[in-house]
């Protein structure tokens, strides 16, 4: 009995049969990004705060990066037929580099603004930056289509469990204060060292992945052809979801319990490793739910009770039952992430796969790049919670529009 059990576990969390060596690599680098990304996404505000930016503020550069990120994957998308993906990747491992050893040198406000449009630093603890329609292009090429939600399952599952433990570590800057006797800010100035590590061995992992082959990409890339109206359809929408989402991103939820609830970084990382680790299970589970009902109900009707979570968290006067709601619409909210990546990738053409994951991946992020300053706006003048509410009311008309539009859209595998 426990040989079973051990046996399918491992067959959760190891690489599908159909993998190439080639998606090992790229899952370790998304691994350590996330984790860097889990621990910048909580300490970044609490910086802001404490070198003398104001809410408003934090939300300018929140935006400034989602803005930015938005720009990176468009032009990612444009010229993905142009240049191989490997040399795309080694150039924005790179660039992550460069933005963390700005944020650690840097600490005038338009500067950072600056720094933040053009680097690759990111406020939510997901992967919305510009390796994302990249690495999503490469993993559908590595592996069958029976496999491909499997495979963004796991993708999703490394970066939500390694972006908890970043979330966790955000504790240890407070442990530097109290041995060392550092300020806030000087206490959590080494995060962006770290984030800058990371670029770099992103770097050296990317150097191992092979240029692009023909048995490798079966059709060369190409701009969006026979599948534009749906990809672009597609995009609308999740544009409103990611409008939602960017009142809601990491940094500004930390900030917003800080606010509220007084809560230290150090309880705030907590609430969101355990996030992280719901989220996490919660891949792995959508794999099996899609197998059997399919991926558009599959985001559906796992995304509509998550929303219902989110609009009642501000109405909820204690901590205790925010943070049950809070954890309850973690274990269902992020269900919809590879399910929706393998929908794109399924029902377009290999060769539109780069392209298709570009363009909806910009809407996404310019929708997303756009609410963190209002966000931000409304948490400076009411701690009632109104970002929430808002994100909760176009999340819901998401699935709702999402489910009308796409339930006879099926891709190969469920026809």
């Amino acid at each position: 009995m426990t040989a079973s059990l051990a046996k399918r576990a491992y067959s959760l969390v190891s690489l599908p049969a159909s993998a190439d060596p080639i998606a090992g690599r790229l899952l370790a680098s998304r691994g350590m990004r996330a984790f860097a990304d889990g621990l910048v996404s909580l300490s970044l505000p609490i910086y802001l705060a404490s070198i003398g930016f104001d809410l408003f503020e934090v939300g300018v550069l929140t935006t400034a990066t989602l803005a930015g990120s938005a720009i990176l994957t468009l032009a990612v998308g444009m010229l993905s037929h142009h240049f191989s993906q490997r040399r795309m990747l080694l150039s924005a491992a790179m660039l992550m580099t460069l933005t963390g050893l700005a944020f650690f040198l840097v600490k005038d406000f338009w500067p950072l603004v600056i720094v933040a449009f053009v680097g690759t630093l990111n406020p939510s603890s997901g992967d919305v930056s510009v390796f994302l329609p990249l690495e999503h292009a490469r993993l559908a090429h590595s592996v069958s289509d029976r496999d491909r939600t499997a495979m963004f399952a796991r993708y999703s599952l490394v970066g939500s469990l390694f972006g908890a433990l970043g979330a966790l570590a955000a504790g240890l800057p407070e442990l530097l204060q109290i041995v060392m006797g550092l300020s806030v800010g000087q206490a959590l100035q080494p995060v962006f060292l770290l984030y800058a590590a990371v670029g770099l061995a992103s770097f050296l992992l990317y150097r191992r992945v092979p240029r692009e082959r023909a048995d490798v990409q079966p059709s060369p890339p190409q701009p969006l052809h026979k599948s534009r109206t749906l990809v672009l359809t597609l995009a609308a929408l999740f544009s409103i979801d990611a409008f939602a989402g960017g009142l809601i991103v990491q940094s500004l939820l930390a900030i917003w319990l800080y606010h509220r609830f007084g809560l230290s970084l150090a309880a705030t990382g907590a609430i969101f490793f355990w996030s992280g680790v719901l989220s996490a299970a919660s891949y792995l589970i959508a794999v099996r739910l899609s197998n059997r009902i399919g991926l558009v109900n599959t985001m559906v009707f796992t995304h509509l009770p998550s929303s219902l979570c989110l609009l009642l968290i501000p109405f909820v006067p204690d901590l205790s039952t925010t943070i049950v709601l809070f954890l309850i619409r973690s274990a269902l909210s992020q269900m919809d992430v590879p399910t929706r990546t393998s929908y794109v990738m399924a029902i377009v053409t290999p060769g539109e796969r780069a392209a298709a994951a570009s363009v909806t991946s910009v809407p996404r992020s310019l929708a997303a790049a756009s609410s963190p300053l209002l966000a931000g706006w409304l948490m400076s003048v009411s701690s009632f919670g109104w970002p929430l509410v808002a994100a909760a009311a176009l999340k819901i008309l998401y699935d709702i529009l999402l489910l009308f539009m796409f339930r006879k859209h099926r891709p190969p595998e469920e026809r």
